[in-house]
């Protein structure tokens, strides 16, 4: 593993995904992928219930990861691979809540039938998001952005500094590239999955 992103989701991971993977540091391991391979997602929830050997499974040919399910176990993942470089992609607190409230949280609780592929997700991202991070408090507001706030405090605490990039994705490639030790690339940094791109996302699913 060169690359552990350990922001929440909804906080520009799609498109650090996008632009690690175009660095040549991918595949790059991201929830929206993982909800359409079951048998990846059912090793995650195995692994947020302890066991071990399925998280080096589920994470077994990625370079790097990004968001959920993979932030939920930042701690392991940072100490077994202390040489991989972290990043924290961050953003305003409030701004951050709106964002996940309307697009993730209201997918993930929006009633819809579900084949067995689709309940391995489902049951997946609930152990290591609604319920394992969130106590399934998510609803909560202000519980939620307590949580959001002890998590990165808890990073930059526990992350030594030379192996820690605090990163806003507005701020493009020039300080993920110095990070990181890569040329910048001469096309624009991607900007991916806004609000507006995830709910075209949902619909686009069959029912």
């Amino acid at each position: 593993m060169d690359v552990i992103g350990v922001g929440f989701g909804r906080t520009g991971t799609l498109s650090l995904k996008a632009a690690l993977e175009r660095l040549g540091l991918g595949p790059c391991m991201h929830m929206i992928p993982v909800l359409g391979d079951p048998d990846r997602a059912r090793l995650f929830h195995k692994a947020a219930e302890g066991d071990d050997a399925s998280l080096d499974a589920a994470m077994a040919g990625h370079r790097s990861t990004v968001d959920w399910p993979g932030t939920y176990f930042w701690r392991d993942l940072v100490a077994r691979h202390p040489d991989a470089k972290v990043v924290l992609t961050v953003r305003e607190p409030e701004s951050w809540y709106d964002s996940a409230y309307r697009t993730i949280y209201r997918a993930a609780t929006a009633p819809r039938p579900a084949d067995d592929g689709m309940a391995a997700a489902i049951g997946m991202a609930h152990a290591v998001v609604w319920d394992g991070t969130f106590g399934g408090r998510f609803a909560d507001r202000e519980f939620a952005l307590r949580v959001f706030t002890e998590h990165n405090d808890a990073v930059r605490r526990e992350v030594p500094p030379d192996r820690l990039l605090e990163f806003q994705v507005a701020q493009g490639w020039e300080p993920l590239c110095a990070f990181l030790d890569v040329p910048v690339p001469p096309e624009p940094f991607p900007r991916l999955n806004d609000s507006a791109a995830f709910a075209e996302m949902v619909a686009s699913r069959p029912a």
